[in-house]
């Protein structure tokens, strides 16, 4: 018997037709022969006009434990309205909340931004289980957490996804399916671009990344919790089918974006280019980065400054790569000279939680700093930071980044 775990946004439950309409479509995959665990956010803006209230009434006098306790009741209440409507179309449901002994999400203390305990979560599904195999369909409070002294918590921005994707994990659920008010991924916002197309898949990796970077699909906080053998998709509530298309989230992969410092394992070499206002200069990248595409050559990385360029390629292409670029100075009107700088050695840090963790620059360079290894380079992105150092500090510096990141 399939496990299908369900989510629905506050604006599939917006109002009364909308909650009927995807009780019904639970009941429906219900009907097919599934267990269906349904997760519940609060009904749209409802979260929002609580703590509105909240702040004209009491200010700044609110405490984080009595905030949770309030922006809790949207789900709350959204439970139960879901949990009767579903009673109503004649299957046997039961809402579990916070105060309730079926609660499975155990947390710290932290009011606002819970972490799970994954362990205590996972023995508590038992409970769900039972009810599952009653033939009773639980429907759970999205973005809550019960704290260690039983006080209620919330698990901070995307709670209601995290919460779909650990359930999911916890009972290896066959499907997680995302109900929302778009029909899935689009290649772009189809907002601002008019023929942005839906897309079939996306990896977990996309789509943390373009959550980081600010679309609304789903947090990437979520996305931790995806389990790489459970099915997943984001689909569009109007459907009232949970067998609707949209887009399906596959992934992620062995060994993908596990928290990891690498060395890589050979010298890499970097040409310094300098020129007048060389940002101005539109195509000067497409350019130089064509140069070196046309014989092959990899670019391990680049960095840009308003009168420099420095490229970074694998020792064994630096000679040919300089007189490559070499011939782009002399044909530039822009570009003045350029070196090849010394050889260096490549520290990757991999972290999908990178983009939420304060100070990481500093963790990371500190301990170098303290053993006197010079960073000659350093970029970042959402999910990366790469060092380059000298080649002769490459093992040290790996092993003393590797400790503090531990």
């Amino acid at each position: 018997m399939d496990l299908v775990v369900v989510k629905f946004g506050g604006t599939s439950v917006g109002d009364g037709s909308r909650i009927r309409k995807a009780a019904q479509s639970v009941v429906n995959e219900y009907m097919k022969g599934s267990q269906v665990i349904v997760v519940v956010s609060a009904v749209n803006k409802t979260t929002d006009d609580l703590l509105g209230l909240s702040n004209e009434a009491i200010g700044a006098g609110l405490t984080n434990r009595q905030k949770a306790e309030i922006m809790a009741m949207g789900e709350l209440t959204s439970v139960r309205l879901f949990s009767a409507t579903i009673e109503s179309l004649g299957v046997k449901s039961q809402y579990i909340d916070p105060y309730s002994e079926l609660w499975p999400i155990m947390t710290d203390s932290d009011s606002l931004e819970a972490k799970i305990d994954f362990n205590t979560t996972n023995k508590k599904m038992e409970k769900i289980k039972e009810l599952l195999n009653q033939g009773i369909i639980p429907v759970v409070c999205g973005f809550l957490g019960k704290g260690p002294s039983g006080e209620i918590t919330t698990l901070g921005r995307g709670g209601s996804d995290i919460t779909a994707f650990l359930i999911g994990h916890c009972l290896s659920a066959n499907e997680v399916v995302i109900v929302t008010d778009v029909d899935g991924v689009m290649s772009t916002d189809p907002n601002k671009i008019e023929d942005a197309q839906l897309l079939d898949t996306i990896s977990v990796e996309e789509l943390r990344d373009l959550a980081t970077h600010g679309a609304q699909v789903l947090h990437p906080h979520a996305l931790r919790y995806k389990d790489p053998l459970i099915s997943a998709k984001i689909i569009n509530f109007a459907h009232g089918d949970l067998a609707a298309k949209g887009t399906r989230i596959v992934g992620p992969f062995e060994g993908e974006m596990l928290k990891c410092v690498t060395l890589y394992k050979d010298p890499i070499s970097l040409i310094a280019i300098v020129g007048e206002a060389m940002l101005n200069q539109v195509g000067l990248m497409a350019a130089l980065t064509a140069k070196l595409a046309d014989e092959n050559i990899n670019i391990y990385g680049v960095s840009a400054g308003q009168n420099s360029i420095t490229v970074f390629v694998h020792k064994n292409d630096s000679d040919q790569a300089y007189h490559l670029l070499h011939d782009l100075v002399i044909e530039s009107d822009v570009l003045s000279s350029l070196s090849l700088g010394r050889d260096t050695a490549m520290i990757t840090y991999v972290s999908p939680d990178i983009i939420e963790t304060p100070g990481i620059i500093s963790e990371i360079t500190e301990p170098l700093k303290k053993n006197n290894i010079n960073i000659v380079e350093i970029t970042s992105s959402q999910t990366a930071v790469v060092l380059f150092v000298e080649w002769i500090d490459g093992d040290r510096a790996h092993r003393l980044i590797t400790e503090v990141l531990k």
